[in-house]
């Protein structure tokens, strides 16, 4: 087995990666929830136009660009003849996320960061405080890349676009490293939750895989929320306001109250680790009927099914303080907890320990509160952890990366590779 150091990412290969990288994020992915076309925006093509082109120049077989925007191509086995071994697919989505500016046309490079506070410069006073983020601290001498406080960097997932990338690219120049049949994914609208909604498992021919999606170095994310969403239709009685009384059920009033009446210790901004919550995210209407949307998040199956009641008896709890109205609420899954595929494909979490622990660094096996593509894959038949991708605080204008973290990362994707060039 060749040892660490053949597998380390030399500066000119750290240069190429932070190239992909900045090219990456100046394209405008951000997706919609609102779209009706898949991929849901323009700019998610764009960026899958200029993979497609980029992976053809690498001179990977296959390479294809469907029409739902899935972007896949594959990197032919180097093994002996006769010397079989499984096909491993790795996978990062392209799009950002919805609610946060995404064309990062302006990003910092910090070399040699040195432990202070970072002036965010599009955003004159805003700072990116050490004392706010101790993960900074773990990354003093690093280049850090950060935002200009005015858009969101595209670190997810586009720092685990770029390292797939790297990794290829590595593979291809190091013909002497032995691996299997790879299969790679470049997929849209993620962060929807809607990305997997028509990506064959069967097409894409792999029989493991690996989403590089996660945060924090050396993290293997294996285990998921159990997720549903949650539709609530208050149907209120409109009139003239001159001659409402006795008259007007007003359903902006009555959603309201149900919005209030939600659990206090079951709310994202209340709780941590592995607490479930309730969380409305999007509320449209007037007098006469509102919507709201809202999220359900739990770990265990039992958990998921108490939060669904409590909002069915707040639903009720609303009908009695506003006489008139009505309350209907329909849950819809989204996806579930990965944890219960993988721990029955334990040699699966089994190789990312090895490859991060032969990468230098400390495995640590997490449960991200929030879903991965790898979630939907894994209940279709293809186990799919999360790694470790590097970037920090997701979804907003203070999100940043260490290039260390993203090197770390394609180090991983390397061994990856390789374990699984030797067999199951």
């Amino acid at each position: 087995m060749p040892n660490e150091t053949v597998f380390a990412l030399n500066g000119k290969e750290q240069r190429e990666l932070l190239e992909r990288f900045l090219r990456y994020i100046a394209v405008d992915t951000r997706s919609s929830e609102t779209s009706e076309t898949f991929p849901s925006t323009e700019g998610q093509w764009d960026l899958l136009r200029m993979l497609r082109g980029e992976l053809e120049a690498l001179g990977l077989s296959d390479v294809d660009l469907d029409g739902h925007g899935y972007l896949t191509a594959t990197l032919p086995s180097n093994l002996p003849p006769g010397q079989a071994a499984p096909t491993v697919g790795f996978l990062a989505h392209v799009d950002t996320y919805p609610s946060t500016p995404g064309k990062c046309e302006n990003p910092q490079v910090i070399e040699r960061y040195d432990g202070g506070d970072i002036p965010l410069r599009g955003a004159p006073g805003r700072f990116l405080r050490a004392s706010e983020n101790p993960l900074l601290l773990k990354c003093v001498g690093d280049t850090v890349i950060t935002t200009d406080g005015t858009t969101l960097l595209g670190a997810d997932d586009k720092a685990g676009v770029a390292e797939i990338m790297t990794g290829l690219a590595w593979l291809l120049s190091h013909p002497e490293v032995p691996h299997g049949r790879i299969r790679v994914a470049f997929t849209p609208d993620e962060e929807t939750g809607k990305g997997m909604r028509f990506f064959d498992v069967g097409t894409f021919g792999a029989d493991v895989a690996y989403t590089f999606d996660g945060s924090v170095l050396g993290e293997i994310e294996v285990e998921t929320f159990h997720a549903d969403s949650a539709a609530i239709t208050v149907t209120g009685e409109d009139t003239h306001p001159g001659t409402a009384k006795g008259r007007m059920v007003n359903a902006l009033r009555a959603a309201a109250g149900l919005i209030h009446r939600l659990p206090e210790g079951h709310l994202p901004e209340t709780t941590e680790g592995r607490e479930s919550f309730l969380h409305p995210y999007a509320i449209q209407g007037e007098v006469g009927k509102v919507t709201v949307q809202a999220l359900v998040r739990a770990f265990t199956r039992e958990e998921l099914r108490q939060r669904e009641e409590d909002l069915l008896r707040i639903a009720k709890e609303t009908e009695s303080a506003f006489p008139g109205c009505s309350v209907e609420v329909r849950f819809e899954e989204s996806y579930r907890n990965m944890k219960e595929i993988l721990d029955r494909h334990p040699v699966v979490v089994e190789k990312a320990v090895e490859a991060v622990r032969l990468s230098g660094l400390e495995p640590v096996l997490g449960a991200i509160r929030g879903g991965t593509d790898g979630a939907h894959l894994c209940f279709r038949g293809l186990p799919t952890p999360n790694v470790f991708a590097g970037g920090v605080n997701f979804h907003g204008v203070t999100e940043w990366v260490s290039l260390r973290w993203m090197a770390k990362a394609v180090e991983t994707f390397l061994h990856l590779a390789r374990l699984w060039g030797r067999g199951a």
